[in-house]
């Protein structure tokens, strides 16, 4: 497999310094587009507009759904073809007295676009959406969703970071295919290597005269393993008057044998601690809090990171 692999790039360079001796401006036309093809695949999803739904019939807390626009997500070739999607996992996210699930959903900007321009449109895709999660994450949930004032709920490092673990695929080549390839083939031969080619289809019946009934999930197979909630503990300290003072956390951390291997982000209102293929832990703050005041404790023989803040003064 490496073989040929070597083989397909060697005859790659080849094709291209021939194009470049014999047909420069073609070679030059074919450096721009994969120039703006390598600017498109970089570029980091965005977030568009927050959702918030119920599960029926669970006792748990809302669902949160970051409608994000990606340009790395292809635009549907036409009006009648599948809606490309990219979707993060589902995330359960625990605080004090708050507890809910979000997930993050990546579509083309002109797919989007067109919805902002369209409400029925918009609507269409929203209906398509819901019904994407609940096959996708075996959920049912309510009719009722709420479009929220903010565009993203939580971190926009932790929705991107989500979102860019999941791989566009190019098609395989087959295994019968001759020998000689044409440079168009070996560009996309080389593009393809170690990615799905196994789209999930969601079939959707037509709740507006839209002709689009269809999204398309562009997987990967090379997907990481998710990191596991840790157990932690977040006490609230307040003085005599019941005033907040300070906030402090304690996280088990059985797996780490070092505060190195740690990752720790915290702004006024939300925390996140994260050791790479272990723990991730996000969590929204009871209040509001001074960062500059931050300090972080790893105990080796309890492998336990304690945590603590004081709590912001109110502005006058």
């Amino acid at each position: 497999m490496a073989d040929a692999a070597l083989a397909r790039v060697a005859q790659l360079w080849s094709l291209l310094d021939e194009m470049a001796e014999n047909e420069p401006q073609a070679y030059r036309r074919l450096l721009q587009q994969q120039r703006a093809e390598a600017e498109r695949f970089c570029a980091p999803p965005e977030p568009h507009l927050c959702l918030q739904a119920r599960p029926a019939g669970v006792a748990a807390g809302p669902l949160f759904i970051n409608l994000c626009s990606w340009k790395r997500v292809p635009a549907p070739k036409g009006p009648t073809d599948p809606i490309p999607v990219s979707a993060g996992p589902l995330e359960e996210v625990s605080g004090e007295g708050d507890l809910y699930s979000i997930i993050d959903i990546a579509y083309n900007p002109d797919v989007l676009q067109r919805g902002e321009e369209n409400p029925e449109k918009m609507e269409h895709l929203i209906h398509l959406t819901l019904k994407f999660i609940e096959e996708r994450c075996n959920l049912i949930l309510s009719h009722l969703y709420t479009i929220e004032s903010f565009k993203l709920k939580g971190s926009l490092e932790m929705m991107q970071q989500r979102l860019k673990g999941r791989q566009m695929p190019t098609p395989h080549l087959s295994q019968n295919t001759q020998k000689e390839l044409t440079l168009d083939q070996l560009l996309h031969s080389v593009e393809a290597e170690d990615c799905s080619n196994a789209p999930v289809v969601l079939k959707e019946e037509s709740i507006t005269q839209s002709k689009v009934h269809l999204i398309e999930e562009m997987t990967s197979t090379d997907m990481p393993e998710k990191p596991s909630t840790p157990v932690y503990e977040m006490i609230t300290v307040k003085d005599a008057n019941e005033k907040p003072l300070k906030i402090e956390l304690k996280i088990e951390l059985p797996k780490v044998s070092s505060v190195s291997e740690c990752d720790l982000r915290l702004s006024k209102d939300d925390l996140i601690i994260e050791v790479p293929k272990k723990y991730k832990l996000q969590l929204d703050l009871p209040e509001l809090v001074d960062e500059e005041t931050t300090t972080a404790v790893f105990n080796k023989g309890k492998q336990e990171l304690s945590i603590t803040v004081l709590v912001a003064n109110p502005d006058p």
